[in-house]
C-alpha cells in the first residue's frame, strides 16, 4: 500500500501523470470560467449543456462509423457534443425569448428532452456490432482512467484557450456580469460578449465530459466558484481562488482514485471539491459561517455597550447629584437579564468606562466613560431629532426606530446630521431628550419650523 501511494504521489506511472495533468488543467479553467457563470446567474446552463451534448455524442459515433472513420475518436465525439450542446443553448434562448416560459423551465425542458434523446440513441448504438466497444456510456459518468496523452493535451489546449479568452475580456465580462444594462448603454456589444462567454462555457463543459461525465461536470463550474465567493468580494481574487480550488480538487480527486482503483475519478473529484466548499462555508474570511457568527457577536456586544453607557449617562443627566447607580435600578431600566447585565458591566469595567463598588454593587462612569457616553447619547438624539422632523416619525416611536439604525451610522452621517441641525443645536451642545416633551406633535414653534 505504501509503495503504491508513493508511486502515485511521485507520478511514476505514465497514466497517472496523464490523468492528473489533464484534470488539473480542466479544474483550473473550470474554476475561472465558473466565476462568470455564477455571477451571471447562469450556473445551471452548464448542466443543461452537458445533458444536451449526449445525443451529439451518439450521432457523431453513428455518423463516423457509417463513413468508415473511427467512431471512438475523442475529437469526433467532442465535436458532435459541441454541436448538440450549442443546439441545446439555442433552444433554451428561443424558448425564453419567444414564449412566456421562464428560463428555469426552459432549462428543465431542454435538459430532459435532449438527455432522453441521447439515451435512446445510445440504445441504438448498443445494438450495433461495434456498439459495445464504443464505451459511449462512459461520457455519462466520466472515465478518467482511459484518458490518453492526446486526450490530456486536447483538454489542456482547450482549457488554456478558455483562460486566455477570459483574461483578455476580463473588463468586458466583469461589466457584463455586474451591470448588463450599463454595459449596453456604454456601447459594449452585450449580445456578442454573452455569446463569447457561453462559447467558453461550452468548451469547458464539453472537454470536461471525459473527466467527470455529463452528470457531474456542472460541479466543476459551480463548486469552486461558489467556494471562492466565501473568501473575497474582488473578482480577480475570486478567480484566482476558484482556479486553485478547481485544480486542487481535480488533483486530489484523481490521485485518490488512482490509489483506490474501485473509486471512480469523476465522483472523487466532485467529492473533493465538495469538501473544499464545506471548508470555505465554515471558515471563509469574507462570508464564512464562523466569521459571520463572530461579527454578529461583536456587533451585539457593541450594541449592548452603547445601550449601557447611554443609560448610565441619562441617569446621571437627570440627577446631577447622583454619585453612583445601583445594580437593581440599572437592571429595571431595560429588559436585561441579570446575567447579561453583569457581563456588560464586566466588559465595560475592563474597557475602563465604569468604576464599581463591589461590596455595594454600585457603578459610576469614569472620565473616559463619560466622554464616550456623551458622544453616543448625542449621536442617538441627533438621529431621533432627524427622524422626528425630517421623516415624520412620532416621538413616541422614535426611540425604537433610532435604535434600529444608529449603531451602523458612519462618522460622515453623524457630521451631516449635525449640519442639518446646527442652526438649532450648535456643534457642541447636547440635544435634549425628545421624549421629555421638548418637541410636541405640532409645528407651531419657530424652532421646529426652522428644523423642518
Amino acid at each position: 500500500m505504501n509503495d503504491h501511494l508513493w508511486r502515485v504521489i511521485s507520478l511514476q506511472d505514465h497514466n497517472t501523470r496523464v490523468v492528473i495533468f489533464g484534470t488539473a488543467m480542466l479544474g483550473f479553467a473550470s474554476g475561472l470560467v465558473g466565476c462568470f457563470t455564477l455571477l451571471r446567474r447562469r450556473a445551471l446552463v452548464g448542466d443543461a449543456l452537458a445533458h444536451a451534448a449526449l445525443p451529439g455524442i451518439a450521432i457523431a459515433f453513428l455518423t463516423a462509423t457509417a463513413l468508415g472513420y473511427d467512431g471512438k475518436s475523442l475529437p469526433i465525439l467532442l465535436a458532435g457534443a459541441t454541436v448538440s450542446g450549442l443546439l441545446g443553448i439555442v433552444t433554451i434562448l428561443a424558448i425564453r425569448r419567444n414564449t412566456r416560459i421562464k428560463e428555469d423551465a426552459a432549462l428543465g425542458i431542454v435538459l430532459s428532452v435532449f438527455f432522453g434523446a441521447g439515451v435512446a440513441l445510445l440504445g441504438i448504438v448498443q445494438q450495433m456490432s461495434s456498439g459495445h466497444a464504443a464505451g459511449l456510456e462512459a461520457f455519462i459518468y466520466g472515465k478518467t482512467a482511459t484518458m490518453t496523452a492526446g486526450d490530456a493535451w486536447l483538454i489542456a489546449a482547450a482549457s488554456a484557450g478558455c483562460v486566455i479568452v477570459c483574461l483578455a475580456l476580463l473588463k468586458e465580462f466583469k461589466l457584463l456580469c455586474f451591470d448588463e444594462a450599463f454595459a449596453g448603454a456604454r456601447g459594449y456589444p452585450v449580445l456578442l460578449l454573452d455569446a463569447v462567454l457561453m462559447g467558453v462555457v461550452v468548451v469547458v463543459t464539453i472537454v470536461g465530459l471525459q473527466a467527470v461525465g455529463l452528470v457531474l461536470v456542472i460541479a466543476l463550474l459551480v463548486i469552486p466558484a461558489a467556494s471562492a465567493r466565501f473568501w473575497t468580494d474582488r473578482l480577480i481574487i475570486m478567480m484566482m481562488i476558484a482556479s486553485v480550488f478547481g485544480m486542487v480538487g481535480c488533483l486530489v480527486g484523481a490521485s485518490a482514485s488512482a490509489m483506490l482503483p474501485r473509486l471512480p475519478s469523476g465522483a472523487m473529484i466532485v467529492l473533493t471539491a465538495g469538501v473544499g466548499f464545506l471548508f470555505s462555508l465554515m471558515v471563509g474570511t469574507r462570508r464564512g459561517w464562523l466569521i459571520r457568527w463572530w461579527r454578529r457577536r461583536k456587533l451585539n456586544e457593541s450594541i449592548d455597550h452603547q445601550h449601557l453607557l447611554r443609560e448610565l449617562f441619562e441617569m446621571f443627566e437627570v440627577d446631577s447629584h447622583r454619585v453612583s447607580v445601583p445594580f437593581d435600578e440599572l437592571l429595571h431600566r431595560r429588559s436585561w437579564t441579570p446575567k447579561r447585565l453583569r457581563r456588560m458591566l464586566f466588559q465595560a469595567a475592563s474597557e475602563g468606562w465604569i468604576t464599581e463598588n463591589v461590596s455595594r454593587m454600585e457603578f459610576a462612569l469614569t472620565e473616559n466613560g463619560k466622554a464616550e457616553a456623551k458622544r453616543l447619547t448625542r449621536r442617538h438624539r441627533l438621529w431621533e431629532l432627524y427622524l422626528i422632523h425630517h421623516a415624520d416619525i412620532a416621538p413616541q416611536r422614535v426611540d425604537r426606530d433610532a435604535d434600529a439604525i444608529e449603531h451602523v451610522l458612519e462618522p460622515e452621517i453623524v457630521a451631516e446630521l449635525e449640519t442639518l441641525l446646527d442652526a438649532e443645536l450648535g456643534r457642541s451642545r447636547m440635544p435634549e431628550d425628545p421624549h421629555a416633551g421638548e418637541f410636541p406633535d405640532s409645528d407651531s414653534t419657530p424652532e421646529q419650523e426652522s428644523l423642518a
